[in-house]
């Protein structure tokens, strides 16, 4: 599958969106992928994890770690596409991630972190902080879309299965021509 597969999955479904966004990670872009379109069909789910799971065989994980929301449906489909079990890092009390089921991660283990799509990687830094406290090994990490194309750095590979440099603006450095646009703000995290 190469990127332009993925981008007709994501035009195709209605996710691919331009306008003035709010991104979960609080910054500001001219482009949106709204995941949660895309993610309703499990033949999308199934094609796009399928790349993925290829894509970070070489990581060979024991298990699969995803943070909630649609982290949970990635890792269950890559892990299943693996043959190793998957794990869910949901948001404690406290606001970091947690396990609810502690014993399906344990120290020793390779961990493989897959999650929607990666701007700042805030999810994915939480999911590496609940692997390091178990005394697991952070061993990968796998994204559908990759919007930093690629910048960040995780301590461990990354791989995705559209990797684009989408550019993205903190809350003082909107251009003008962005800021005239009205605000829409999707994502799951209610932030305002």
């Amino acid at each position: 599958m190469t990127d332009a597969d993925v981008l007709e999955i994501f035009t195709e479904s209605g996710a691919l969106l331009t306008g003035h966004f709010v991104l979960t990670s609080g910054r500001h872009s001219d482009t949106y992928f709204e995941k949660f379109h895309v993610l309703r069909y499990p033949p999308h789910v199934a094609a796009l994890c399928k790349v993925l799971a290829e894509r970070c065989a070489a990581t060979k994980p024991d298990v699969v770690l995803g943070p909630t929301t649609l982290g949970i449906l990635l890792a269950y489909e890559v892990a299943k596409q693996l043959g190793v079990p998957a794990a869910y890092g949901e948001k404690g009390p406290d606001g970091k991630r947690m396990l609810r089921r502690s014993e399906h991660l344990t120290a020793g283990q390779r961990v493989l972190v897959v999650d929607d799509v990666l701007t700042t990687g805030g999810s994915i830094r939480e999911c590496r902080e609940l692997v390091e406290s178990i005394g697991a090994t952070l061993c990968g990490v796998g994204v559908v879309v990759d919007r930093s194309g690629g910048t960040l750095d995780f301590g461990a590979p990354l791989a995705a299965t559209l990797s684009m440099n989408v550019v993205s603006y903190a809350e003082d450095q909107i251009p003008d021509w962005l800021a005239a646009i009205p605000i829409t703000r999707p994502g799951s995290t209610g932030k305002k």
